[in-house]
């Protein structure tokens, strides 16, 4: 697949302003029991969950998966990763945690945050 730069900015940029504008929802279910772990191992709120969203940058991008959901096969979901510093819950260290960041961008420009967790397997980053 071929991927421009600017391509990613433009859509980062969609995804920054539906952020800013509260248009978004962070999924937190029982399907999504990575992004709840994430909430539960290190000290973090939707505040500090949205400033990192906000510092993403085209270089953070990593690919584009098909949704493989039945029913929403035509979207594009977009994978990013980040290396952010978060005190631990549970304990005094700052740790350096590597983000796993799965955006889908709805036709009406409100984003669903499908992932928000530990990175399970490092990333390979397009741009780098």
């Amino acid at each position: 697949m071929n991927i421009d730069q600017k391509d990613i900015e433009q859509y980062l940029s969609e995804v920054k302003d539906a952020v800013e504008k509260d248009n978004y929802r962070l999924d937190r279910n029982a399907r999504r029991q990575g992004n709840l772990q994430l909430f539960l191992d290190y000290v973090i709120d939707e505040a500090k969950a949205k400033e990192i969203i906000l510092s993403l940058t085209a270089m953070d991008f990593s690919e584009i998966l098909q949704n493989e959901h039945k029913g929403y096969e035509y979207e594009q979901l977009y994978v990013f990763g980040k290396d952010v510093v978060l005190l631990e819950r549970t304990g005094t260290e700052k740790k350096t945690v590597s983000l796993y960041i799965k955006f889908n961008k709805l036709e009406n420009c409100f984003v669903i945050v499908i992932s928000f967790h530990e990175q399970k397997y490092p990333l390979t980053y397009y741009f780098k």
